[in-house]
């Protein structure tokens, strides 16, 4: 991260505002600010911003619809900070394009690990090698070859367990939701397969991780999807 990494923070409450400001000032962000989702979108028109911290409850649009709009033309990482902490609410924001979702309240550490992530997941896709090798701890991922390795030892997956991994990796650090990894493996009529989901995350997280029941890399958000953590 370096000086110029601005964060464009969206959300109605002074007093939040002020925290954030002054959070990550400290860390050495450059912070906009906007209390109203209209605005915010423009400012994120006119000084595209490295990452957007955004509140659902905002007084002139929801922030769903905020969400919606920004990614008709942006790839910016989004984390929804929100008070809004249901199951519904998370899968919502999350299927509407969000990158992430903090609960308020949240710990410091907590969001500036989630801004950190979101920029290293940036970052890696704006510089992934021409062979598109992932690299995170002792799992190493060849997606051209459709080679895996577990601590330099090859592992075999079939066909779907690779397309499975291959989604995560494309979305390393992001929450994708059931919803979202169902219809990108499953397609449209497979929205009803939660079973077969479950089965193949528990086969490839037996077959990546040291202990499957403590998984480091393929981790759950529970009741709203995976997460693989980089």
């Amino acid at each position: 991260m370096t000086q110029t990494t601005s964060v464009l923070v969206i959300d109605d409450e002074p007093q939040i505002c002020r925290f954030l400001r002054t959070i990550l000032s400290s860390e050495g962000y450059v912070v906009i600010e906007s209390e109203f989702g209209e605005k915010g979108l423009s400012e994120a028109a006119s000084h595209p911003p490295d990452i957007v911290l955004l509140d659902l409850g905002l007084p002139d649009i929801d922030g769903l619809e905020v969400v919606r709009r920004l990614r008709t033309w942006s790839t910016v990482p989004i984390i929804i900070i929100s008070a809004r902490g249901q199951e519904t609410d998370k899968i919502s924001a999350l299927d509407a394009g969000a990158d992430d979702y903090l609960t308020k309240p949240f710990s410091v550490p907590e969001l500036l690990a989630r801004i950190r992530a979101a920029i290293r997941n940036v970052y890696r896709k704006s510089n992934a090698p021409v062979d598109e090798i992932f690299v995170v701890g002792g799992l190493k991922v060849d997606v051209t070859r459709r080679q895996v390795f577990v601590d330099e030892r090859e592992i075999h997956l079939t066909p779907l367990e690779f397309k499975l991994l291959t989604m995560f990796i494309k979305n390393a650090g992001r929450v994708i939701t059931h919803r979202q990894l169902l219809m990108e493996v499953w397609g449209p009529d497979g929205i009803d397969e939660n079973n077969s989901l479950r089965f193949y995350i528990h086969q490839l997280r037996h077959k990546i991780e040291n202990d499957a029941a403590r998984p480091k890399y393929l981790q759950t958000e529970t009741g709203v999807g995976y997460r693989l953590h980089c």
